[in-house]
């Protein structure tokens, strides 16, 4: 793919793929910090773009653009994760443009102006940027399958050019049932997908990652259904502009809870 020119003064912003935790990270001695060190070392959005794995839904459809509520999309938690507030702007100009990249034939985008921020996008961001001034707007993936992500992530690469952050949401591993049956530490299921991810990412061997349930030890253990691995395919398609996607980096790794929470920045 061609890379497009910056607008004037503005750097090209990289795309990340970030694991995300679940509400107690904010409670985690390390990883906050870890998340805010990296939005400071960035360049400041002007906006930000975020696919979760936790909205799933097709076509893909484009969630609040005014006022942007939360979904408190999880169970059982004490009561204080569902007081947390991101009052962040809503992005009408980003949600327009998102619009003009995405509509071609075969390829519909619908409006579901009542959908909040899941806690796949904003607990991240509640650690990267707590002023909650950036505006952000949420999208939906409308497919699992690799390889079509990875062109929705294509046609939104221009968006980088324009100070745009966008953000892939997910896990690096992800079995929480495995989970239940296993003893303190980190699994081994979980231990050798991430060494495997890390050697497929240092190796740039793009189709082995997009082949990943079959290709990465463990595969279908590490992600059982695959919607947190999937947001990687999003972040690696927007990257795939200027020799974005060769220029890449783990900025965060290690496990929290067993799982492998390794967070990588292109370009």
């Amino acid at each position: 793919m061609s890379a497009a020119t910056p607008a004037a003064g503005r750097e090209r912003m990289p795309a990340l793929y970030l694991s995300h935790g679940a509400p107690p990270l904010a409670d985690d001695p390390v990883w906050p910090g870890q998340l805010a060190d990296w939005a400071a070392a960035l360049p400041r959005p002007k906006a930000i773009l975020v696919v979760s794995a936790h909205w799933e839904e097709a076509p893909l459809a484009l969630g609040a653009v005014e006022t942007v509520p939360l979904v408190y999309d999880f169970w059982g938690f004490p009561e204080h994760y569902y007081q947390v507030r991101y009052p962040a702007p809503g992005a009408p100009a980003l949600a327009e443009s998102v619009r003009k990249l995405l509509r071609a034939p075969g390829t519909p985008v619908q409006d579901v102006p009542d959908r909040g921020l899941d806690h796949g996008a904003y607990v991240p961001l509640v650690e990267m940027y707590p002023d909650a001034d950036i505006p952000v707007l949420q999208v939906s993936m409308p497919t699992l399958d690799p390889v079509r992500l990875m062109e929705i992530g294509r046609r939104l690469a221009p968006l980088r050019d324009e100070g745009v952050l966008i953000v892939g949401s997910g896990f690096f591993t992800h079995n929480l049932a495995a989970l239940r049956h296993t003893g303190p530490g980190v699994p081994a299921w979980s231990a050798e997908f991430d060494d495997w991810g890390r050697r497929a990412l240092a190796d740039r061997d793009w189709d082995a990652l997009l082949d990943f349930s079959a290709k990465a030890p463990a595969g279908r253990y590490a992600h059982p259904r695959t919607e947190h691995f999937a947001p990687l395919f999003v972040t690696m398609g927007a990257a795939d502009a200027g020799g974005g996607l060769d220029a890449h980096e783990s900025v965060i790794d290690g496990f929290w809870m067993g799982l492998a929470k390794r967070s990588v920045q292109f370009g």
